[in-house]
């Protein structure tokens, strides 16, 4: 077992998997960590991308997303397709209120005033218990994606959550994730085709013009691109 505590190994681990294929790493990490490992899966282009290769690994392995009541209609359809093709069960973490009980505690429409404790709400929360007792999880997040994801170690330590960060797509491009996708005919969320190129929660997430950053569309009108996971 990895020296979970060893920011050393892990660099080196990290290092040694950049000539690695996204399989590959998946394959030593769930080996490695198994049962305390799993997915975090938000059925964006990316992510689902990792439930094929993952079912082709280990079909039994733990996979979760965190049902925000939020959702695109499109996402949950996402979901069933998914769970159609390879029978997994996804298992669903929803914040610990209601959204009833955040509109009375915090009044209508928190999103379009604070944004970031929505996010603590409804997305941060749920993944800390998420997590809890895991040694490690893994994420579709790539260095493309945004400047706060540049620096992303394929293998490194989280220290906002304790646990080993594994993000076997690092260092893969869009084009490569939708090759893969097309490759191995993955069900993926249709809001793609349709100009969401990046897709949270559907009152924060908007279509992104052409030319735009393709996180442009996320918390759109706030100095926001992250949702709190992944910093």
């Amino acid at each position: 077992m990895v020296d979970l505590m060893s920011a050393d190994k892990l660099r080196e681990l990290s290092d040694s998997f950049e000539s690695k294929s996204p399989s590959e790493v998946l394959g030593w990490a769930l080996k490695e960590f198994h049962p305390q490992i799993a997915l975090a899966c938000s059925f964006g282009a990316e992510d689902v991308a990792l439930v094929d290769m993952i079912y082709k690994i280990s079909p039994d392995a733990r996979i979760f997303y965190l049902d925000t009541d939020f959702h695109f209609p499109e996402t949950y359809e996402t979901r069933d397709r998914l769970i159609a093709k390879y029978g997994i069960n996804f298992q669903p973490f929803k914040a610990a209120i209601t959204l009833e009980e955040q509109d009375a505690e915090h009044g209508s429409e928190l999103y379009l005033r604070d944004p970031d404790l929505c996010c603590k709400i409804r997305k941060v929360e749920p993944l800390t218990r998420a997590l809890s007792g895991l040694q490690a999880w893994i994420t579709g997040i790539r260095r493309d994606q945004a400047p706060t994801r540049a620096n992303a170690g394929i293998v490194e330590w989280d220290q906002k959550f304790n646990l080993v960060k594994v993000s076997p797509l690092a260092g893969w491009t869009s084009s490569q994730v939708w090759d893969y996708i097309g490759e191995n005919q993955v069900p993926y969320n249709v809001l793609h085709d349709n100009g969401y190129p990046s897709i949270g929660c559907q009152p924060c997430t908007k279509v992104v013009k052409s030319g735009e950053d393709p996180r442009a569309g996320r918390w759109s009108g706030f100095q926001k691109t992250e949702c709190g996971l992944h910093q």
